[in-house]
């Protein structure tokens, strides 16, 4: 996973030194792709009805699957712990299936917490330099781990996306067709 990840990274970063005039940085790369994650992800969200947040799929095999607001929140906290690997802060502290905090519910306080966990992972990618991409951080997902700091960026978008996939089935399930197809 980490060698996909460095190859996506390396041919973004070549893709873009062939669509400009000056070599992009690091951080220019990892945050304009975060920016088109960001965009389709708080796009769909923003576009699911507050009376279908709590959808989960029921025909099929769909026990214990996350309902649409839990994906939206465990995405959130995500990229709140990745950011703050790579920022080097405390993690948020640990919540049941890292669905992020408990408090946080309706539709409006989903869509500000999607949204500050995107402004914190734009700060984390700003971090981001050609020299620093190998460095070793803590790994936010096992606590005696380490990783570099392309796999954690490379992380932001590539998870957020895992789960924007299946919350495209909750809200064509609903009757939505996100707003990325229309």
């Amino acid at each position: 996973m980490l060698v996909l990840r460095i190859f996506c990274a390396a041919s973004l970063c070549a893709s873009a030194l062939l669509a400009a005039d000056a070599a992009p940085t690091a951080s220019q790369v990892f945050d304009k792709t975060l920016t088109g994650t960001e965009k389709e992800f708080v796009s769909l969200v923003e576009a699911m009805p507050a009376d279908k947040f709590n959808f989960a799929p029921t025909a099929g095999k769909f026990d214990g699957v996350r309902t649409f607001a839990q994906q939206a929140m465990h995405v959130a906290f995500v990229l709140n712990e990745v950011s703050a690997a790579l920022l080097g802060e405390k993690a948020p502290a640990p919540t049941p299936h890292e669905n992020g905090p408990e408090n946080i519910t309706g539709k409006d306080r989903i869509v500000e917490y999607v949204k500050s966990a995107f402004a914190h992972a734009h700060k984390a990618v700003a971090t981001l330099t050609n020299a620093n991409l190998m460095q070793q951080t803590v790994d936010p997902f096992d606590a005696k781990g380490k990783r570099t700091r392309v796999d954690s960026a490379g992380e932001l978008s590539a998870h957020t996306f895992d789960h924007y996939g299946q919350m495209v089935e909750y809200a064509r399930m609903n009757g939505i067709v996100p707003p990325a197809s229309q």
